[in-house]
């Protein structure tokens, strides 16, 4: 059966994750490969449902609650439509996943309190698919700050939280980075334009696929 490659794209909210999807699938699909873009929380119509729920419900859940909706849509989007696709050999690239659980539930929300880290982990070992690479992208607040309001779109339930919830979501993905060094690469997106950044995440995907 057909591999293909897992690539996951992170990083707090306006640093350009939902620009780079899109040059991503085009850059890759003019090169002739197979892609799917995706994002969570969502992918799957069943997990879209439960993105509402977790992005603009009427009543916050508690952080478990939470923390275990994140799984239960990730579960159902990986068994619908991350899963198929890798088996048939296609470039899955998603915006958000595991890591953004980590970093908004386990620091931004828990502050980084151990027992809520290890939950997070011992759910995300049982889902049975890491990503094959992930590009953290950053930016200073104040950059993603304007980008969020030249966007216009409506404000979720994590954008709305307070600059202290966000400074620690960002020192989260830092150490999640720092933890992972084989996997994730740190792009600052406000060192280089939209376009340079896409070519040299392009650059490291064929880098992956060569080595296949």
């Amino acid at each position: 059966m057909a591999k293909g490659l897992f690539v996951t794209l992170e990083g707090s909210e306006g640093v350009g994750k939902s620009t780079q999807l899109r040059l991503l699938h085009s850059a890759l699909a003019s090169l002739g490969h197979d892609v799917l873009t995706t994002r969570e929380p969502g992918g799957s119509p069943g997990a879209e449902d439960l993105r509402q729920l977790l992005l603009f419900g009427k009543n916050p859940l508690s952080l478990r609650a939470e923390i275990l909706t994140h799984f239960a849509a990730r579960a159902d989007h990986l068994d619908q439509m991350i899963t198929p696709a890798l088996a048939e050999g296609q470039i899955v690239i998603c915006d958000r996943f595991t890591d953004s659980t980590m970093a908004y539930q386990g620091y931004g929300r828990a502050e980084g309190e151990p027992d809520v880290l290890d939950m997070i982990s011992r759910l995300q070992s049982q889902l049975g698919r890491d990503p094959d690479v992930t590009f953290l992208l950053e930016a200073p607040r104040d950059v993603a700050r304007l980008r969020l309001a030249a966007r216009g779109a409506p404000v979720d339930r994590y954008e709305q939280s307070d600059e202290a919830f966000h400074a620690r979501v960002s020192a989260g993905f830092r150490e999640i980075a720092r933890q992972n060094t084989g996997r994730i690469r740190r792009l600052q997106t406000d060192a280089h334009s939209a376009e340079e950044i896409n070519s040299l995440i392009v650059k490291d995907i064929l880098s992956h696929i060569a080595q296949a």
